[in-house]
């Protein structure tokens, strides 16, 4: 069986999660919860099998394979891999520019260090 590794929901991450689910709610709050559930079910595996998230291509890109990510359609949960834990860094919808919310989170300083 393999380690489990610590799960750290960044102050970030939690606020994109929050905002994702306040969004959903105004028009249906059982699938806002629904969504919510997903999200939260997806990120508890990375205990796990941390690794199984692939390199983001926007970043790999420019050589950068600091960070990972898991999706549940349609957002992708940005992460990194740190002694025993994996720390969420960031959770994006898909359908916007993915790249253009990595470099203003990296510029930002969000815990993308």
């Amino acid at each position: 069986m393999p380690e489990e590794y610590g799960v750290v929901i960044t102050g970030p991450a939690e606020a994109d999660i929050a905002g994702i689910v306040d969004y959903i709610a105004l028009d249906d709050v059982v699938i806002a919860k629904r969504i919510l559930k997903r999200l939260k079910a997806k990120i508890d595996s990375l205990a796990a099998f941390p690794g199984k998230g692939h390199y983001p291509p926007e970043l790999l890109a420019f050589n950068i394979k600091d960070y990972r990510e898991v999706t549940e359609k349609p957002w992708r949960i940005i992460y990194k891999i740190s002694a025993a834990e994996v720390h969420i860094l960031a959770v994006i919808d898909s359908r916007r520019n993915v790249q253009e919310v990595l470099i203003e989170k990296l510029l930002d300083g969000q815990n993308f260090s």
